[in-house]
C-alpha cells in the first residue's frame, strides 16, 4: 500500500510573549489530512532561508497558506506600506524563493489567500496593496468583529473561467466563496491564466500555464473543508496531483 504523499507547508513566524515562534494554522493542516488525504510536513520559516531544494527533493506537494499577514509592498514595487501593516519578511524571503524552484521540478502547487499573492509576486506580477481603495473595486475584507462562522461564510459569487479547472470541479459556472483579504491581483504574473473573478472584476484564482499542477485562490477552500463540496474538490484534486507526483517520483528513484 502506498504511503500518503507528503505536502509542505511554509510556517508563519509569530512573536507570542518574548519568543518567536513558528506556526501553521491547524485549518491548513486539517485540509491537508481530511481533504487532500496527504501527510502535511512543516517548513521552518528562517530570517536566513533554508535551502528550498533540501525539502522540496522530499516532498510531494506544497500548500501555500494564508495568513494574517501580507507581502512586503517593496517585492512589487507597491509603494511604501501603511502604519500597522503586519508583516512577515522571514516568510518572504522563503516562500518567493522556493516558489519558481517548486514550479521548475513540477511539484504540485495549492496557494490560497496570501499564497496567491506569493505566487503572483514570485512570478514577475503585482498586487494592489488596497483594494477596498482602488476605484470600481469592492471592500474584500472580513468583518473582524463577527463570529469565524459569519466571518467564512459565504459572502459574494465568484465567475468560474469556462473550461477551466475549476468550473470542471465545481461543475457549474458561478459559485459563493468567502471573502477574507485585503490585499489582491493588480497585474498577473508570467505564464498565470484567470480561473475566476468577483463581481468587482477583481481575479479571485488563477491557474499555471505549465505542465503542473499549480492552482491559487483568494478566499479559504480550507475552512471546514469537508461540509462544502466544491472546496472538497479542490483539495482532492490537488491531492490526486500530489499522489501521482510522488509515483513519478518513486519510479526516478534508484
Amino acid at each position: 500500500m502506498a504511503l500518503p504523499p507528503l505536502v509542505g507547508l511554509p510556517t508563519d513566524r509569530k512573536i507570542i510573549g518574548p519568543h518567536p515562534f513558528l506556526a501553521v494554522g491547524e485549518k491548513y493542516v486539517r485540509a491537508v489530512v481530511e481533504g487532500a488525504e496527504a501527510t502535511p510536513v512543516l517548513l521552518p520559516g528562517m530570517p536566513v532561508p533554508l535551502l528550498a531544494e533540501a525539502w522540496l527533493e522530499r516532498l510531494d506537494g506544497l500548500l501555500l497558506t494564508g495568513s494574517a499577514s501580507n507581502i512586503e509592498p517593496h517585492h512589487y514595487d507597491g509603494g511604501p506600506s501603511w502604519e500597522g501593516n503586519p508583516h512577515d519578511p522571514a516568510r518572504d524571503a522563503n516562500t518567493l524563493a522556493m516558489i519558481p524552484a517548486a514550479l521548475a521540478r513540477g511539484l504540485p502547487v495549492l496557494a490560497i489567500c496570501r499564497g496567491l499573492q506569493e505566487v503572483n509576486v514570485a512570478l514577475g506580477g503585482s498586487l494592489h496593496p488596497r483594494v477596498h481603495e482602488v476605484p470600481g473595486l469592492d471592500d474584500h475584507r472580513e468583518d473582524v468583529e463577527a463570529t469565524l462562522e459569519v466571518q467564512y461564510g459565504p459572502a459574494h459569487a465568484v465567475m468560474l473561467s469556462a473550461g477551466g479547472w475549476l468550473a470542471q470541479i465545481a461543475g457549474i459556472a458561478e459559485v459563493r466563496v468567502n471573502s477574507l483579504h485585503g490585499q489582491g491581483i493588480d497585474r498577473l504574473g508570467e505564464g498565470l491564466v484567470v480561473e475566476a473573478v468577483s463581481p468587482d472584476g477583481l481575479v479571485e484564482a488563477f491557474r499555471g500555464t505549465g505542465p503542473g499542477f499549480l492552482l491559487a485562490v483568494q478566499w479559504h477552500p480550507e475552512w471546514r473543508v469537508r461540509e462544502n463540496p466544491f472546496y472538497l474538490g479542490l483539495f482532492r484534486a490537488f491531492g490526486q496531483a500530489c499522489r501521482q507526483y510522488a509515483a513519478q517520483r518513486q519510479q526516478r528513484s534508484p
